[in-house]
């Protein structure tokens, strides 16, 4: 039995990729209206988080078909074209940053240099309070479903959060530069662009490296994960599976599995459980080579009892 909850990593992986996007036309449009090279660096590494959410999603997500056999024949096509698709994308972003340092360059050897206006900064403003609101949504579900994911996209964040932090000092620095005449100052939009050029160029090239050294690890699909659920809800003692994520590197698959136990066992017995499921999944499917369980307390607000005696010998879950 698994239990689901809550909106799907797949909602809140595009609503980072609509969010981002806007993000970016927004950043973008205000930086070029007001001359502001720092926030259109911003607006562009947002464009640069939008095209890596979607290239993630593309091999796995846009195959639909009843039609097994046509399904995996689309699958393959998908995940053939990915590649091609994550470098054009990537190169896209490294020769737009390239293009914006060079101009901010430009901007750093002329004389008369004009800071951006109030509303560069309200939008900057806005701008982080928005990507730090669907940051806390999207960790929320990624946490409840795979605590690797969650951490790799809190980093991510982290990055992104720098970023805009640059960008935000430049424009205060530019904008008091103006109201206190003292035209050093003026300098800090231009520079900190060139300093969000360095985030950009990473993304790039971490969207490309990833696409040659990453892409023979492909995460296997809800339906084709289902024979693992099947056996390890086999297993006695278990009582829901709170999170199964199979992967596949060529030949061979490994399993992250999250499984819930009876609260009121042992820790050694939870491990045993934990054990008992990790050896069937690799003697039963010769493809299986490395299994991780963690063994959870199962939440006794929740209807459902274990099928693990308790201590005094009440069973709790017919099987």
């Amino acid at each position: 039995m698994t239990r689901e909850p809550g909106p799907s990593a797949h909602a809140a992986t595009w609503s980072g990729i609509v969010g981002n996007m806007a993000l970016a036309v927004i950043k973008t449009g205000a930086g070029y209206m007001a001359n502001s090279k720092s926030l259109l660096a911003d607006g562009l590494y947002s464009a640069s988080e939008a095209a890596s959410s979607l290239v993630s999603l593309f091999p796995s997500k846009s195959v639909k078909s009843k039609d097994k056999v046509q399904r995996e024949r689309l699958k393959e096509h998908a995940r053939a074209a990915r590649p091609g698709m994550t470098v054009l994308l990537a190169v896209l972003i490294l020769m737009g940053g390239l293009q914006l340092a060079i101009s901010a360059l430009g901007t750093l050897s002329s004389d008369e240099i004009e800071a951006p206006g109030r509303s560069v900064l309200l939008i900057a403003v806005a701008a982080l309070a928005v990507k730090e609101a669907i940051f806390q949504f999207q960790y929320r579900v990624f946490r409840k479903r795979n605590q690797s994911q969650a951490m790799s996209y809190a980093l991510q964040h982290r990055r992104a959060l720098y970023c805009s932090l640059i960008v935000l000092i430049g424009i205060i620095g530019s904008m008091a530069g103006e109201e206190t005449g003292l035209n050093l100052l003026l300098y800090l939009d231009p520079i900190t662009a060139i300093l969000a050029f360095g985030f950009i160029f990473y993304k790039g090239y971490r969207m490309i490296v990833d696409t040659v050294y990453g892409s023979l690890v492909q995460e296997l699909e809800q339906e084709d994960a289902t024979d693992f659920k099947e056996t390890v809800q086999r297993v006695y003692g278990i009582i829901t599976i709170e999170h199964l994520i199979a992967r596949e590197q060529e030949h061979d698959v490994t399993i992250e599995l999250v499984i819930s136990v009876n609260p009121r066992i042992s820790i050694l017995e939870a491990q045993e459980i934990a054990n008992r499921a990790k050896t069937l999944l690799l003697t039963r499917f010769s493809h299986v080579k490395e299994v991780q369980v963690q063994a959870v307390p199962y939440d006794p607000g929740y209807p459902y009892k274990s099928n693990h005696e308790l201590p005094d010998h009440e069973a709790t879950l017919i099987q």
